[in-house]
C-alpha cells in the first residue's frame, strides 16, 4: 500500500487539518541508514513530521528542512520535504542503543536528548530561507514540533506521530497528524478538539488498529466534523545525480581534486540521504578539473 497524506479543515473552518500514512516512507529511510529501533523510530517520526510540514507549505519548488539535535546519541537527525510532501533524510549515528520506557515501548526521547534544539528552514524560493528554531521540549519529536509551530510560528498546534518498531526490528506501522487552530476559533472550538484528542488516544495505537489517516482526523476532530480537500501520495525520495554529486565536486578545489585524480584509483561518492554511489575514475576527475 502507497503512502499518502489528506490535508482538509473543520466543519466551521477553525481547525486545519493533516494526517499521514508513512509506513513504506519510514520502512525505506530506516533500510537506506540502517538503524536501530531507537534510532528507527526517531528518524521514522522525524520523517512523517517533515512531510506534513513540507507538504502544507504549498509552495511550488520549495522545500523545508528538519534538524533536530538533543545530544542524544542518534547525534543529529536531517529531513528534508520536497512541497508535495516527498522525503529524505540521515541520521548521524544510526546504530543506538536499546532503551525502553517500559517493555514494548521505546524510549525515543533517550535516543534524541533534550539538550538542543529543533530548527525548521524553509525554502520559499525567495532570497533567504526561512529559519526558525526553538529548544526541544522533550526529544520525543512531536511534542517539539507542537512548540516550535507555537513559539516560533505563534500557531496553536497539535502534532502526533507515531513508529511501530516489530519485534524482528521491520517498521509495523508509521503516520501521525498536525491539527492547528486559525484565528478567531472560540473557546468552544478549543474545548472540543482538545477534547477530540483526548478521546482518539495514541497514534501508533490507531495505525496499529488499521485507521486509514481518514478515519484518525475522524476521531481526532470528533464532534467538529472534518472536510477533506486534498488527498496526496508521498514516498521516501532523494534528488541525487551525477550532475549533483559533479557539482559537489567541483567545490572541492582543484588542489584536492587533483590529489583524488594522482591517487590513480576510481573516486566513489554516496550519497548521505540514499543507497546511490557514484564512481568517478581519474579520467573523469581529469573532465571535472577542466570545468573548474
Amino acid at each position: 500500500m502507497k503512502d499518502y497524506l489528506v490535508r482538509g479543515m473543520s466543519m466551521d473552518g477553525f481547525v486545519k487539518v493533516v494526517a499521514i500514512r508513512s509506513t513504506e516512507t519510514v520502512r525505506r529511510g530506516a533500510q537506506i541508514q540502517g538503524t536501530t529501533p531507537n534510532a528507527t523510530a526517531a528518524f521514522g517520526r522525524a520523517l512523517t513530521a517533515a512531510s506534513m510540514m513540507g507538504n502544507m507549505q504549498k509552495v511550488e519548488n520549495g522545500s523545508m528542512t528538519l534538524q533536530i539535535r538533543g545530544g542524544g546519541p542518534i547525534g543529529t537527525i536531517t529531513v528534508v520535504s520536497d512541497s508535495v510532501g516527498n522525503v529524505r533524510g540521515c541520521v548521524t549515528e544510526p546504530h543506538v542503543p536499546l532503551v525502553e520506557k517500559y517493555p514494548g515501548k521505546l524510549d525515543v526521547g533517550a535516543a534524541v536528548g533534550t539538550d538542543g534544539t529543533l530548527t525548521v528552514i524553509r525554502d520559499l524560493q525567495m532570497k533567504e530561507p526561512y529559519i526558525g528554531s526553538v529548544q526541544l521540549v522533550s526529544g520525543e519529536i512531536g511534542d517539539d514540533v507542537t512548540a516550535y509551530f507555537a513559539q516560533s510560528e505563534q500557531t496553536p498546534t497539535a502534532c502526533a506521530l507515531g513508529v511501530l518498531v516489530d519485534r524482528d526490528q521491520s517498521v509495523k506501522v508509521a503516520g501521525g497528524y498536525i491539527v492547528q487552530l486559525l484565528p478567531g476559533a472560540p473557546d468552544e472550538v478549543i474545548d472540543m478538539l482538545e477534547q477530540g484528542i483526548r478521546q482518539a488516544g495514541a497514534v501508533t495505537k490507531m495505525l496499529e488498529d488499521g485507521l486509514t489517516p481518514e478515519d484518525i482526523l475522524g476521531q481526532v476532530m470528533g464532534s467538529l466534523g472534518v472536510v477533506f480537500m486534498e488527498t496526496t501520495e508521498v514516498a521516501y525520495k532523494c534528488y541525487c545525480s551525477r550532475e549533483r554529486v559533479t557539482a559537489a565536486l567541483i567545490s572541492l578545489g582543484r588542489k584536492e581534486l587533483e590529489d583524488i585524480r594522482d591517487e590513480g584509483k576510481t573516486f566513489p561518492v554516496e550519497c548521505q540521504f540514499c543507497d546511490s554511489i557514484y564512481e568517478f575514475t581519474p579520467e573523469d576527475i581529469d573532465e571535472i578539473l577542466k570545468k573548474v
